[in-house]
């Protein structure tokens, strides 16, 4: 049984369903994704979401953080778009439901991360994407035109290809017809086909062996796109959080939000020294590449397996208050943090590169979207400041739901796509085969594609991926197709792109930092002045 609709969105994020209220007011929306509809890397998100509310705060602070923090390789169009709008959609996060705190005194309380000059993030507590997710999802769930798909995973996009045409990166008439869509639960694989089709997968983690983000990030969209033909940009940048609680074993690292260092955590050594002063004038609240770069440095000199995050200076009941999901995660393990120092170490996060889009959220292929982490917009540059990224996510999918729409009339269905066909093939009998490519995978990433990497890493790397591509490809070929299997061939896709962009790196810069090459400190940029309503 094939479908057909108006819209094919491909993820259930704050980026993929903000897109499907918007624009299923006058159209049908399909929305696929692969496991529960909150099982995504909003959900994840605890620190917040950018935009300027209140004076002193402006547009041209906010677009100048966020050059900085960019290394100064930021896209100005995207960043101001990003900034500028903002107030905007925040608005409609709120007309939606989204419940962000306040003060007493019925203000926004605003809090303050990393390489940001003024306090200006939105936040619910310590689950600010839970909620905006739990916001997203009960208007989605509600809404007529909307239909959602559950276990579902997006296998390939439909293109010239699929009617016997050769298509080359270099083509710019290359058009998206939908997808091949996989049921999870009844094993089968049909088309979906689609006017418009939209990628909001998330990100990327799971390529690497210690992530924060959840099982689901194996870059699917991305990789989709990559075998698609689109253009893929900026994949070397791939940010660490730099606080991730340290517990052996637990997978995904559980998050210590950087608004735990904006309410004043310290980061200190086993012995309870202070060290980010050495490193950066802002301290504990350096942007993240630094911190995690200096992390990673002490870590390597002291011979330890983490640092820690102390917050026990301040008043317990403002902390339990603020953090309620961190106090209660490390409290199940032994920790009080209004006593204990929290123990942490950094772990990949997200990816500031992606499938290249214009300011419309549109691909280098037509009638292709890619939105949120999935997108490279040119806003993150060489590194994303703090809290940007649900911004970015909203922001974009209300450019494509207007963009998409004026378009809608102009696009067909184009229902002569064949089948999905796999005849001669068997079902996979050794999971093995799989997993351990998998975790051989995960480890090459993180020992040699890491947060400090070398040209003599990144061939070394390229060689062992390439053994694994090779192997996975001739078992992909042959065999019924299952989750795993198609996850793997994924992320395999993920890790050439991320090691090749780096390789073609010959610099360090931002999150791409090479032992080869001196790191480039971007200088300081003015500010650029632009409306100051919102």
């Amino acid at each position: 049984m094939n479908l057909e609709t108006d819209y094919l969105v491909i993820g259930s994020g704050a980026a993929g369903l903000s897109f499907a209220l918007k624009v299923a007011e006058k159209s049908h929306v399909i929305v696929v994704t692969k496991g529960e509809m909150n099982e995504c890397n909003t959900n994840y998100a605890q620190g917040g979401i950018c935009s300027v509310t209140y004076e002193p705060d402006t547009f041209e602070k906010h677009i100048h953080d966020t050059m900085v923090c960019g290394a100064g390789i930021c896209d100005l169009d995207a960043v101001e778009q990003v900034v500028t709008r903002a107030p905007m959609l925040m608005k409609d996060l709120i007309r939606w439901g989204t419940r962000f705190d306040r003060t007493p005194e019925g203000k926004y309380e605003l809090a303050r991360e990393g390489g940001h000059s003024e306090h200006r993030i939105l936040h619910h507590k310590d689950e600010t994407g839970a909620e905006i997710e739990r916001t997203l999802i009960s208007q989605v769930k509600s809404h007529r035109n909307i239909e959602v798909l559950e276990y579902h995973f997006a296998v390939d996009l439909l293109t010239q290809h699929h009617l016997g045409r050769l298509v080359t990166r270099h083509m710019d008439d290359i058009e998206c017809y939908g997808a091949y869509v996989m049921d999870l639960k009844r094993e089968r694989i049909f088309t979906i086909l689609s006017k418009v089709t939209v990628l909001a997968t998330g990100g990327v983690g799971n390529v690497y062996h210690v992530t924060t983000n959840p099982h689901v990030a194996t870059g699917d969209g991305i990789a989709m796109a990559h075998r698609a033909k689109a253009i893929i940009a900026n994949m070397e940048f791939i940010q660490f959080h730099p606080t991730a609680l340290y517990n052996p074993g637990e997978r995904p690292s559980f998050l210590i939000s950087e608004a735990l260092r904006g309410f004043g955590a310290i980061l200190k050594t086993k012995d309870g020294k202070e060290f980010m002063h050495k490193y950066h004038p802002m301290g504990s609240l350096a942007p993240r590449d630094v911190v995690a770069r200096s992390i990673d440095n002490e870590m390597k000199v002291r011979g330890d397996d983490c640092v820690y995050l102390d917050v026990t200076h301040r008043d317990p009941a403002e902390t339990i208050n603020h953090f309620p999901n961190i106090y209660r995660k490390c409290l199940s393990i032994g920790i009080d943090i209004t006593k204990d120092m929290i123990p942490v170490a950094p772990a990949a996060h997200y990816c500031c590169g992606g499938v290249k889009v214009d300011l419309n959220g549109e691909t280098s292929i037509k009638r292709l979207y890619a939105l949120g982490e999935t997108s490279c917009t040119g806003l993150h540059g060489a590194n994303r400041l703090a809290s940007n990224s649900l911004t970015e996510a909203v922001v974009y999918a209300d450019q494509a739901a207007r963009h998409s729409a004026e378009h809608l009339d102009e696009y067909t269905l184009q229902r002569n796509i064949p089948d999905w066909n796999d005849d001669g093939t068997t079902a996979t009998e050794e999971m093995i085969l799989i997993t351990q490519n998998a975790k051989e995978m995960q480890q090459i990433m993180s020992n040699y594609v890491g947060i400090v990497r070398s040209d003599l890493r990144l061939e070394r790397a390229l060689r062992r991926l390439e053994i694994i591509y090779k192997e996975n490809e001739e078992l992909f070929q042959k065999s019924k197709l299952n989750k795993e299997l198609c996850e793997l061939r994924n992320m395999i896709d993920v890790g050439y792109l991320i090691i090749k962009q780096a390789q073609s790196m010959k610099k360090s810069i931002g999150l791409h930092y090479s032992l080869d090459y001196p790191l480039e400190v971007p200088h300081d940029f003015p500010l650029r002045k632009t409306s100051s309503e919102f």
